[in-house]
């Protein structure tokens, strides 16, 4: 198939639609890739990317063609907003001069914004081609989430009802997503269940590779990786945090990058404590696995808010893959997963208190117990998350979609 994916986010930026895209090419699919000038999640372009001009650049072997936006900058709304409506408001002008040739399907990975979807409409109307959304976010419930109301909520419920209905197959990256989209009308048919999976080299986590990144931090390690934003809720980290500050063994390392770091940065200092939670920065996922190797447990928070215990955090399925002990503090989806898993321990999201005593209980458990733990959670993600299985879901999704599409051409519809 020839298959245009169309996604505001690409490498460099640390998505999974990367890893998509090597695995639709590998299974001998032509793809194009549309997409933005990398900016999260620092908010800022990345060396040698220049936001007004449109690019063009190959990656892995596919063609990826890039237009402008306007950076997200360092957090307000209103400069996320403008980063949304850029990257539509581009990739509908150029993408139909840039994405020349015939597509059998468009492709879109739609974490945050739901707007991703509207140059890709255009494009199947343009292309006379299926559109297949994979929503990661599900709007306009996140904007709820983030204190939005009034216009802005309402015309984010208007964009995601004209895309939602108009795309011809909706994927979901949790169960807990079906019964919403349902309660708006949308046709049961048109709605499958797509987790997320973990790329092949969180599996590595094990291997023989001996660096250690954490070897100057002596004692328990818990590890948070991923996006330091205001979904993550920090306030619960720093406050389990506090709560065992007097015992000095006990590490919180953060790898990643986001835009709340200086806030959490100033945290850490106003609170005292700088011995213990360490901001290690952002590293490339090839760096990933030693950090979870290393560490004695791996850490997924996020706010309390009813769209966010309807998501499962992409994180977990990579913490699964390394095979290491899983501490959540969150509710639903994510919770189930890790609870079912028999890989980690949970709490409710925002109970500082709770994390604690999770954290310390994971603490004093034998290194044997730990590892016995990690291996319930890897064997767990083999059954339901593996890459292989879940691909050969989408390529015959694809399929049907395509077929479709070819037999309505030949029928005249």
């Amino acid at each position: 198939m020839r298959i245009l994916v169309v996604t505001q986010y690409f490498h460099p930026e640390p998505f999974r639609v990367n890893d998509l895209v090597v695995g639709l090419r590998d299974r001998g699919h032509e793809v194009t890739v549309l997409t933005g000038m990398p900016n999260y999640p620092e908010g800022r372009f990345y060396p040698g990317y220049d936001g007004l001009r449109p690019a063009e650049e190959r990656f892995e072997g596919m063609r990826v063609l890039r237009v402008p936006l306007l950076s997200r900058g360092r957090a307000r709304n209103w400069r996320l907003a403008l980063n949304y409506l850029s990257f539509a408001f581009f990739a509908s002008l150029l993408g139909p001069l840039r994405c020349r040739g015939r597509f059998d399907l468009i492709f879109v990975f739609e974490p945050s914004p739901i707007t991703v979807g509207l140059p890709a409409l255009l494009l199947g109307k343009l292309k006379r081609a299926p559109v297949m959304l994979w929503i990661q976010d599900l709007w306009p419930d996140t904007l709820e989430a983030m204190g939005l109301s009034g216009p802005a909520l309402s015309t984010g419920a208007a964009v995601a009802n004209f895309v939602h209905r108009r795309c011809d197959l909706l994927l979901l990256q949790s169960r807990a997503f079906m019964p919403c989209l349902l309660a708006r009308k949308l046709p049961q048919a048109r709605l499958r269940y797509l987790p997320n999976w973990a790329e092949e080299l969180y599996r590595s986590a094990d291997t023989t590779d001996h660096q250690d990144p954490l070897a100057r931090f002596e004692g328990f390690r818990i590890l948070f990786a991923g996006n330091i934003g205001t979904a993550q809720s920090f306030d619960t980290i720093l406050a389990a945090a506090e709560r065992l500050r007097d015992r000095r063994d006990i590490h919180w390392l953060i790898v990643g990058d986001g835009l709340m770091r200086d806030t959490v940065a100033a945290e850490i200092r106003t609170r005292g404590l700088e011995a213990a939670v360490h901001l290690l920065g952002r590293h490339p996922p090839a760096a990933m696995p030693a950090f979870f190797r290393t560490a004695d447990a791996l850490l997924v928070t996020l706010r309390p808010d009813p769209v966010f215990a309807l998501t499962i955090p992409s994180k977990i399925q990579s913490y699964l893959a390394a095979g290491k002990p899983i501490i959540g503090a969150l509710d639903g989806e994510g919770a189930r997963v890790i609870a079912e898993s028999g890989g980690g321990m949970t709490c409710a999201a925002g109970d500082s208190a709770a994390l604690a005593e999770l954290t310390l209980r994971m603490a004093e458990l034998p290194q044997e117990s730990r590892a016995a733990m990690g291996a319930r959670g890897l064997a767990w993600f083999g059954e339901h998350f593996e890459r292989k299985r879940l691909l050969d879901r989408l390529e015959g999704w694809m399929h049907e979609l395509t077929d479709k599409a070819d037999a309505d051409t030949d029928t005249g519809r």
